[in-house]
């Protein structure tokens, strides 16, 4: 998937907008079909994570790829905002302060060995019986993490299956094309 500049902050719009309208109930709601490329109208999954002066403030995605990318974008937007439990909703008084950062999520593969995964490229999706969970590329990076303590805190902390849970577990890689509101203002 290739997303161009205009893809980018179209996509940036979208979830700004999305989550003011829902934090300032009844702001217009901007009516954007987007048209830029065909890329945001593709069906893929993505992340959305909200950041307050360098702080996480939620984090919320769908590997589902049965809704445009652009739908998709919008919805986790607001959701990041609202209904990430380990969060109190945004505020109002965040908005202007607010980074939104957007992965765009490539499909899930399985994989058999850990060897397989590259820190910083690979995310993980561990899944064993009901229980789930998956960790961005760009965690393991910023928590300065090797395979093991990567693959160990998704299983624990996300799936809930324990640290070393994901060793039985069904593994799945996946790639993550990342930006944010800084990168894309600063690439015009």
């Amino acid at each position: 998937m290739i997303l161009t500049i205009a893809d980018k902050k179209l996509l940036l719009l979208l979830a700004r907008n999305a989550i003011v309208n829902r934090i300032a109930r009844g702001n217009p709601q901007l009516s954007i079909i987007p048209d830029s490329t065909d890329s945001v109208q593709l069906n893929c999954g993505a992340f959305v994570s909200l950041y307050v002066e360098g702080d996480l403030r939620g984090c919320i995605g769908t590997f589902s790829e049965e809704d445009t990318l652009y739908k998709n974008v919008k919805k986790m937007a607001e959701s990041a905002a609202t209904s990430d439990s380990r969060f109190s909703p945004v505020k109002f008084c965040e908005l202007e302060k607010m980074k939104i950062e957007i992965s765009v999520l490539s499909p899930k593969e399985r994989i058999y060995d850990k060897g397989d995964i590259i820190l910083g490229k690979h995310g993980i999706y561990i899944e064993k019986g009901l229980n789930r969970g998956t960790l961005l590329p760009q965690v393991a990076i910023s928590q300065n993490w090797s395979v093991d303590e990567f693959l160990g805190n998704c299983s624990k902390y996300k799936a809930g299956i324990g640290w070393d849970g994901w060793q039985t577990a069904d593994l799945y890689l996946y790639e993550a094309f990342v930006f944010d509101s800084a990168q894309t203002i600063s690439d015009c």
